[in-house]
């Protein structure tokens, strides 16, 4: 993939230009997509898949990448499943400001496992996130589920 489908600054190109360094949380590396997971998740075992080229939208995309991306999102769905029992998932993407997307120039794809009673009172009072679980624990759990 050259430097000119890449965009500088942003956080998934970036995450691609150094996908072996342990703060670029890129999970896996398929084709036309990789697995990154999310810096800032909503449960543990959020991730996120994402074409190498930035874009912002799949209408852009060639068949190959849509191909690739739903098959990793099964791949992802059989890993969350395995790794974190969770008893269902969100997904979805967010393609545009109005939209919530907060980085709007490079599409990707959101898999968030879930669980019954998962929300709790401090994202609604205090505005932060508690996630019990580090990202270097997350990834070995993960990771291995990607490698097949």
């Amino acid at each position: 993939m050259s430097n000119a489908s890449r965009q500088a600054g942003c956080v998934f190109c970036l995450a691609v230009e150094n996908p072996d360094q342990p703060d670029s949380l890129v999970i896996h590396r398929g084709t036309h997509n990789f697995v990154i997971i999310n810096r800032y998740p909503y449960n543990n075992g959020h991730i996120m898949i994402a074409p190498y080229l930035h874009i912002s939208n799949p209408v852009d995309s060639d068949a190959a990448t849509l191909e690739e991306m739903m098959r990793l999102f099964q791949r992802g769905i059989t890993a969350l499943r395995d790794s974190y029992e969770p008893d269902g998932f969100n997904m979805g993407m967010n393609l545009g400001k109005c939209a919530g997307a907060g980085i709007e120039a490079h599409y990707h794809l959101h898999l968030v496992p879930r669980w019954l009673g998962d929300t709790n009172f401090m994202t609604a009072l205090a505005d932060i996130r508690v996630i019990p679980e580090d990202f270097s624990v997350t990834i070995a759990k993960l990771k291995p589920h990607f490698s097949v």
